[in-house]
């Protein structure tokens, strides 16, 4: 059976879990002889999409950009990973049509906004509480959570590997229908 390429969706805060959960994923289908690649915000934010900043113009610029790489990606065979905060519902209906609804599995990375302020690897929560021009999603700025996801994950209660089985089980669905 040949396996269509998918975009596996990660959105949620910063501090969710979006990347450790992306790097795992991309191990395992890499590990299943699946090409696969994660695209990263900050990564793509110090390349690609460096000529943005945080308003939100750019911000759906960020996702426009993501998602027509992904779907070049996924025309290639290779599976996605997207790993961005993509705050607004709007911005990742619209990566869904690009990369086509067929392709596209948005996975709500639900972890509380709390713990995320808790774990705050790249210091940004702290930096929010001092520059109120930061722009920070969730706190300054809004984040729209999704509706309907292919799934949810709360990082915080879910173990990482249960939560790389869960995303797996959404492509074996999509691969058995035809």
């Amino acid at each position: 059976m040949k396996v269509h390429a998918l975009t596996y969706w990660l959105t949620g805060f910063s501090g969710a879990g979006k990347t450790v959960l992306a790097q795992a994923l991309v191990q395992q289908l890499q590990a299943a002889g699946q090409a696969a690649c994660v695209l990263d915000g900050d990564e793509l934010r110090s390349g690609l999409c460096s000529d943005l900043g945080f308003s939100a113009a750019d911000r759906e610029e960020n996702m426009r950009r993501t998602a027509h790489l992904a779907h070049l990606l996924n025309r290639q065979g290779i599976h996605v990973i997207a790993a961005l905060i993509s705050p607004t519902i709007a911005g990742r209906s619209a990566a869904q049509q690009t990369i086509s609804p067929e392709c596209f599995v948005e996975i709500h990375v639900s972890t509380p906004l709390e713990i995320c302020q808790q774990r705050d690897p790249k210091g940004l929560y702290a930096r929010a509480r001092h520059d109120s021009t930061l722009g920070l999603t969730g706190l300054q700025a809004p984040y729209e959570a999704p509706v309907q996801p292919a799934l949810r994950i709360n990082t915080h209660e879910t173990p990482l590997a249960d939560a790389v089985r869960q995303i797996l089980s959404i492509q074996s669905l999509r691969h058995s229908t035809p």
